[in-house]
């Protein structure tokens, strides 16, 4: 393969190896304003968009030990990777696709998994990882809350009653 050529797959192997995830969208008739904007929107949530060959991309997901998306890759294909959060990718491009009418989603493949349009779609509509973990982290607090409630409950009875009683006056 020509040095150049081996230094783009190169590359995109890096990408894909240090990514949990790869989904394929097709930018067909976006603006050039139109891709920054979508490219500036997944790296707030630490994602990138690139686009490279698709002959390249095949190379690079077959060296990967990937799955193969030869029938998606055909056409002005842009690639997106990510560090860690998957479902927060997948809700921005529903949300661009939603104000936008573009791109389209095409697949992805989600450690080493193959996934379609929809369950993409599907990811977007979970809760981020940050929602999850808070939620997770009040699931873990809520029996040790109820614990120290109902050994509090005693003492707090018997303040109330000898509360009662001063009142009284007796």
């Amino acid at each position: 393969m020509n040095p150049d050529k081996q230094y783009i797959v190169d590359e995109l192997l890096e990408r894909v190896n240090a990514s949990p995830f790869v989904m394929v969208v097709d930018y067909t008739s976006m603006t050039v304003p139109q891709f920054a904007e979508f490219r500036n929107r997944l790296s707030e949530n630490q994602a990138e968009c690139h686009v490279a060959k698709n002959t390249f991309m095949r190379k690079t997901l077959e060296l990967a030990e990937l799955p193969a998306l030869d029938d998606h890759l055909k056409g002005q294909t842009a690639y997106i990777t990510g560090e860690s959060d998957v479902c927060a990718a997948a809700k921005t491009i529903k949300n661009f696709i939603k104000e936008f009418k573009k791109p389209e989603i095409r697949a992805g493949i989600l450690d080493g998994d193959l996934l379609d349009s929809s369950q993409i779609t599907a990811l977007a509509d979970l809760p981020s990882r940050d929602e999850l973990l808070s939620q997770l982290l009040g699931v873990l607090n809520e029996p040790a809350a109820k614990l120290v409630r109902t050994i509090n409950e005693p003492a707090a009875s018997l303040a109330r009653v000898l509360q009662a009683k001063a009142d009284k006056g007796e």
